[in-house]
């Protein structure tokens, strides 16, 4: 009985410790605003049932509330000055040695033209209008056609155009010469440009980007899921393992709360290994969860949350981070 109830008590002790060294209560980490990134700047909205990587999602576009297209200069500077704080971009390279920014594998969807993207030269895709593909009743009319000609910039554009700025580069491929090239790219701009970018895609591409610049922050589905996976096998001790650190997260808002010390303690361990933490949706299975888009789920985040939020919606999740600051 006696050895039972040593055991017992040990039990509940390290219980007990885990919960301290884990809980938010016992935190002094102050209160303060999300971290908002925008998906792609302003965007316009599509049906997202059934989506395939291969569907063209400007043909099944909503109607729209704005009249920003996506990857555009305009639509980054029209998604800053309404509070995103990062913004999501994606590249492609071309025949002339840039990197187009451009979310589609192929020109054929939202442009007049046809192609992978990177088949072509950014002299040539500047001189396709953006906007031609987009409709929202099934090809009847198209809103934007005409006002998307040469809107497409090059990843040397948007940095010149917002060198104070902050973004994450999603690589489109799995390439890791593509990776190689845009090191090359990276490696030209100040160190403390490059602090403020992460880079997003491939294991392939990342890793060769990490081999020329070791301390540039990347995010694959396979540097986070190993993250995630040895965290919570170590993370009840404090303990940031090595995958977690100086890096970037994108964490689905149903699997926070499982993280040890979640949030303030997960927040704080994080920030102190160089780590920046964003919440996307709920995750339903597949591949990364989409963003942050219901003003409601706005709601649900822990108070004073701090962290970074990921967003497709920035329109509708602006007014609902305003109220729920006032």
């Amino acid at each position: 009985m006696r050895k039972r109830n040593i055991i017992l008590l040990l039990v509940v002790t390290a219980a007990g410790a885990v919960y301290l060294n884990n809980t938010s209560l016992l935190s002094d980490r102050a209160a303060g605003k999300p971290v908002v990134l925008a998906h792609r700047g302003l965007a316009q909205e599509y049906d997202r049932t059934g989506l395939t990587k291969d569907t063209c999602t400007a043909e099944r576009m909503l109607p729209p509330r704005h009249d920003y297209l996506e990857n555009t200069v305009r639509s980054m500077d029209a998604a800053f000055r309404r509070g995103a704080d990062v913004l999501e971009l994606d590249v492609h390279p071309t025949t002339d040695g840039k990197f187009a920014v451009f979310h589609d594998w192929t020109v054929d969807c939202r442009t007049e033209g046809n192609g992978e993207t990177r088949s072509h030269s950014m002299a040539d895709l500047k001189k396709l209008d953006v906007g031609y593909g987009y409709t929202a009743d099934g090809g009847k009319t198209y809103p934007f056609r005409g006002q998307g000609v040469g809107l497409m910039p090059s990843l040397d554009e948007v940095m010149e155009r917002f060198p104070d700025r902050r973004f994450h580069i999603n690589v489109k491929s799995n390439d890791a010469k593509e990776g190689e090239a845009l090191a090359a790219f990276l490696s030209a701009l100040p160190r403390e440009r490059q602090a403020a970018l992460t880079i997003v895609g491939g294991d392939r591409p990342l890793q060769a980007v990490k081999a020329a610049l070791p301390d540039m922050r990347t995010l694959s589905k396979k540097s986070l899921t190993r993250c995630l996976l040895r965290y919570a096998g170590l993370g009840w001790s404090g303990y940031v393992p090595e995958d977690c650190r100086g890096t970037t997260l994108g964490v689905p808002i149903n699997f926070a709360p499982w993280l040890w010390g979640w949030p303030d303690r997960f927040l704080d361990r994080m920030e102190s290994a160089g780590t920046n933490v964003y919440l996307f949706g709920p995750y339903h299975g597949g591949g990364f969860s989409d963003g942050i888009d219901d003003p409601a789920i706005i709601e649900t985040l822990p108070a004073g949350y701090s962290g970074g939020i990921s967003t497709d919606a920035l329109e509708l999740v602006m007014p609902a981070l305003e109220r729920r600051s006032n």
